[in-house]
């Protein structure tokens, strides 16, 4: 999954700024003859760069600036005021990146926009005259540039169903498994505590043979809209099949409350001090609020009548990786349904 960053280069002499580390792992230029990348590891040599050159693109990977970039991109855009500013950052990191576009120093904003590393940067496609010359029919360049034009707009919609679900509008399968993947290296690391959670409709079956493919359809996105609105910033919501959810919860380090031992982390569990409170809190008002839910296309009898069914698992306590937390996930969201649906199980808690 590589984000790609095009960049027009009609003129051959276009400037790439890249502000701080060069990972070819991460950033892949290759596919960008004629186009000029200056690499400056630190903001003094960029602000330097920038007061003597012209940068079309200024490309600043958050990961190397702290938890704060702000007064980089500030300093940078004062340095280059017509300059696009991009934003790189990892998946885990995007709310953060969202911020920042949205934030603004004086009247101007602090980035244009921001892509999701790995990034790809790729030379827009060649560009002809329109129009005609004198004495001559008119070219088919402007059929030829709608072509090009109506191409590009695909490539960016199959990369953004690449990372959402087209229904709903939240990540999809592929996104939350590479998010969950980054998040519990990140956690290896800095002793965060993550949490998965994966539940589907009750009977939701019925719902779509009752009322109809629509209403199903009208059901999953209310779903989402509201998991997402009771979740933090931080958390990422996905839809990974069918009426199946998908969320991961995660503690941004300056809120970390816990320290674990990896190697004795999957130990039964024996005080429910050691479950995530805050996730069963939001678990539970998702579920509360959902049962609330008036949904007009229901009739008389819909109020009220739709629930959800989960599991959480928690890392490291219930599995180390990807696989064993969505298992434990999984064999949660079963238990709750044995046991009367309309909840979500804890797993490792007392049944």
């Amino acid at each position: 999954m590589r984000s790609r960053i095009t960049i027009n280069n009609e003129n051959g002499n276009t400037q790439v700024l890249i502000v701080g580390g060069l990972n070819g792992d991460s950033i892949d230029t290759s596919a960008c003859p004629g186009v000029n990348f200056e690499n400056c590891p630190s903001l003094s040599d960029a602000v330097a760069a920038t007061e003597n050159n012209h940068f079309e693109i200024i490309a600043v990977p958050m990961d190397d600036f702290g938890n704060e970039p702000a007064a980089v991109l500030k300093k940078i855009r004062q340095t280059a005021p017509k300059s696009k500013i991009l934003l790189l950052t990892q998946m885990l990191r995007e709310p953060d990146a969202i911020r920042f576009l949205n934030a603004n120093s004086g009247q101007t904003t602090l980035a244009d926009d921001y892509y999701i590393l790995p990034v790809s940067f790729c030379v827009k496609s060649a560009h002809t005259h329109t129009g005609q010359t004198h004495g001559s029919a008119p070219t088919a360049s402007i059929a030829e540039s709608a072509e090009i034009l109506a191409m590009r707009k695909r490539i960016e919609v199959l990369e953004k169903l690449a990372m959402e679900d087209e229904l709903t509008g939240v990540k999809n399968r592929r996104f939350v498994k590479e998010f969950l993947r980054q998040i519990i290296e990140r956690a290896k690391k800095m002793s965060l505590q993550v949490t998965l959670l994966v539940f589907d409709i009750d009977n939701f079956k019925n719902y779509n043979d009752r009322f109809g493919h629509p209403v199903g359809d009208n059901i999953l996105k209310q779903a989402a809209v509201l998991m997402q609105k009771c979740c933090r910033r931080q958390d990422v919501v996905g839809r990974v099949g069918g009426d199946e959810f998908a969320v991961v919860f995660w503690n941004i380090p300056q809120n970390k409350v816990i320290s674990f031992d990896i190697e004795n982390s999957q130990d039964r569990r024996s005080v429910v001090s050691e479950h995530p409170k805050e996730v069963i809190n939001i678990c539970e008002r998702f579920r509360s609020e959902l049962n609330k839910t008036d949904l007009p296309a229901l009739g008389a009898e819909g109020k009220g009548l739709l629930a959800i069914s989960g599991g959480l698992a928690t890392f490291p306590h219930d599995g180390l990786t990807v696989e064993q937390l969505f298992l434990q996930a999984d064999n949660g969201l079963l238990e709750a349904k044995r046991s009367g649906k309309n909840r979500v199980y804890l797993i490792g808690s007392k049944k």
